[in-house]
């Protein structure tokens, strides 16, 4: 019944005493028993604590808590967000049976609007992958065609939010994690300005990268969660202290004289033909509304894949190294005869997945002495050229659009062995994370074989206002995210 509601609806009915927050809370619960079976898109459904948080609600509504901007909207946490008194494990056998004993910020924020939160969500292991094959608990499904990968590493968080088991959800984004999910599930993804939101409480995979977002399927859903989790944390040193404005007063629907930069030489080739029809219609709607088309370049762009894989590699080899099975987590068996090195080495060795060993390999090799200069160095001294490329382009436009990914959703299983093609999929994703800007993803249409397309908008640092009013306005003449997957 209230699967279909977004989460400004829901919000706005438990204000009013409409419905109350246990009946919503149910009717998910309801929804994640009948299709995550088949999806995976969960690995632990807080449905008792889910139940106690909205029966609260329900018990001291008040004007006090009327105020509050998420009242009794159910909300899915992607499994490397700490959740106080919740298994939060990354998706990692190395982190099983992990309890953190404090909420990560942005937890804590979204319990303050009134969120309720239903259950963490599957992902790559420690966030690692663009696919959500690399978990520890198997794979998530995509929903419109369950042969296929949602996307990742966020795909749970997806799924969730496609299948209309929760409204909406948080992932993070360290190359295009919320953003090529959101694409390949069609619904809508935000990676926020480095910054922006705190990432205390995130389980880090590359520091200057990671930022945590919300999934929706509308744009006023996704400027409300934003909104919440928005704001300086004096726990992170690395979230900035910029005013946060007011995100629905951008939503006008008025884009008329707006700057839209459009890269096209990096769209020349290597990009599915339906996929391009579908950017191509979106700009035309953009366009139709009154926005300005204008050719930009980005030279520096062959570079963002390899700068990618070898700045993050090398952040993960540093942040993973405290690991071990000493302080928690899993800790290997052991003979009585063996050392702490043999403990360390049989801990990693069992607790961590392969793309996860693979990168923390690469990351320890271009950190290592004789090497640190030649790789990781060089692709610092890269990435300031690509953060120059982005803001000498967004001088003279509002923001740059691209497709999210270069093709639809592809089968499970068929990029797995070569590592590379993998990697390749995030070609238009990872510069965002490079740059420290803002991006959105959102539902575009379909290819032939009725598969989610995603159409890419970034910003201006600290800028998503404009994002969300570009997105509205095309979301006003298309709305794509009514329609919903065929669950069986």
């Amino acid at each position: 019944m209230f699967s279909s509601w977004t989460a400004e609806q829901i919000r706005e009915a438990v204000v009013c005493g409409k419905v109350s927050a246990t009946e919503v809370c149910r009717d998910f619960l309801d929804r994640i028993t009948n299709y995550d079976d088949s999806l995976n898109a969960f690995n632990t459904v807080t449905a008792e604590r889910a139940l106690v948080q909205a029966a609260q609600i329900d018990d001291s509504r008040n004007a006090k808590s009327a105020k509050t901007s998420l009242l009794g909207v159910p909300i899915a946490i992607k499994d490397n967000i700490c959740t106080k008194g919740i298994e939060t494990t990354a998706s990692s056998h190395i982190l099983k049976g992990f309890i953190p004993p404090y909420n990560a910020t942005v937890i804590s924020k979204l319990e303050k609007e009134g969120a309720v939160l239903i259950g963490k969500t599957n992902c790559d292991e420690f966030a690692m992958g663009s696919s959500n094959e690399y978990s520890a608990l198997g794979p998530t499904r995509n929903p419109w065609d369950q042969e296929r990968i949602p996307g990742g590493s966020s795909g749970g968080s997806a799924v969730a939010v496609a299948a209309h088991m929760s409204p909406v959800a948080l992932g993070s984004d360290t190359g295009g994690s919320i953003r090529f999910p959101a694409s390949m599930c069609g619904v809508i993804g935000l990676k926020p300005t480095y910054g922006r939101v705190s990432r205390y409480g995130l389980i880090a995979f590359a520091s200057s990268l990671d930022q945590i977002g919300p999934f929706a399927r509308t744009v006023r859903d996704t400027a409300l969660i934003l909104r919440a989790l928005s704001g300086q944390d004096p726990n992170d040193s690395t979230s900035a202290n910029e005013p946060v404005p007011d995100f629905f007063a951008a939503l006008t629907g008025d884009i008329r004289n707006a700057r839209i930069g459009i890269p096209r030489s990096i769209l020349a080739q290597g990009v599915d033909e339906d996929v391009t029809a579908r950017f191509n219609d979106a700009l035309e709607v953009i366009e139709n509304r009154g926005a300005k088309l204008i050719d930009i370049d980005l030279p520096n762009a062959p570079h963002v894949v390899p700068v990618y894989y070898l700045i993050a590699t090398a952040e993960a080899s540093s942040n993973l190294a405290r690991y071990d099975g000493v302080g928690y987590g899993y800790r290997a068996s052991l003979n009585s005869e063996d050392t702490l090195t043999a403990m360390y080495d049989r801990t990693r060795n069992l607790g961590f997945g392969s793309e996860v060993k693979r990168r923390i390999m690469l990351g320890t090799y271009v950190l290592s002495a004789g090497y640190y200069d030649a790789y990781y160095l060089k692709a610092q001294q890269v990435r300031t050229l690509i953060q120059r490329d982005y803001e000498t382009a967004l001088e003279h436009v509002d923001a740059i659009a691209m497709p999210t990914s270069p093709t639809p959703a592809f089968k499970i299983g068929e990029k797995t062995n070569d590592p590379m093609k993998m990697y390749l999929v995030d070609i238009f994703t990872v510069s965002v994370n490079l740059a420290g800007l803002p991006a959105l993803s959102l539902p575009c249409g379909f290819t032939r074989d009725r598969l989610p397309v995603g159409f890419q908008l970034i910003g201006n640092r600290f800028d998503e206002a404009t994002l969300l009013k570009l997105s509205d306005a095309y979301e006003q003449d298309t709305n794509w995210g009514n329609t919903t997957p065929p669950l069986t």
